[in-house]
């Protein structure tokens, strides 16, 4: 069975959100964010960590729900900006070890000065939904950001776009 196909259609107010969310993934994803993180993960992490292949939504997420590569970038980043690393696991045989990884993940931001607000929840990863997706490329983007501000090499070259939501 293929992930979230046993899950209840959303209606009403949740539905509306849940296209908002994918409407805004899908603006961002042509103004190539998703490809300026992939970049700049691949460069942060190289060798570290086998490289994520291609920028659609689904592949992805899918290489980045176990927790293990955003656990590595942190590390990179904390270990630069002179704090103390994460743990995290990697060999991941459960959802939960994923799941506590990813929670690491967020916490190790926190710690490098990312506010709480940029971080995303576990289940935007492991449930493989666009519009959660949405919240992990808002946070990796937001990340990026923030290393910019510390100098870190090699650099993110995502942009900060602001929209006014008109509806």
């Amino acid at each position: 069975m293929q992930a979230g196909t046993n899950r209840v259609q959303k209606v009403g107010v949740a539905y509306e959100v849940e296209k908002k969310l994918e409407q805004n993934y899908d603006r961002e994803e042509a103004a190539g964010t998703p490809t300026h993180i992939i970049n700049w993960m691949n460069a942060i992490c190289d060798g570290e960590h086998d490289p994520i292949p291609n920028t659609d939504w689904k592949g992805f997420n899918t290489h980045l729900k176990d927790g293990v590569m955003l656990c590595k970038l942190i590390n990179k980043l904390l270990k630069a900006d002179g704090k103390s690393p994460i743990q995290f696991q990697k060999k991941v045989m459960s959802p939960f070890v994923a799941m506590t990884n990813i929670e690491n993940f967020n916490k190790g931001c926190e710690s490098y000065g990312l506010a709480k607000e940029f971080t995303f929840q576990s289940g935007d990863l492991v449930e493989l939904r666009k519009a959660g997706f949405f919240n992990t490329l808002n946070c990796l983007s937001s990340l990026g950001m923030l290393a910019n501000e510390k100098s870190v090499q090699p650099s993110y070259k995502g942009e900060i776009r602001k929209h006014l939501d008109r509806e």
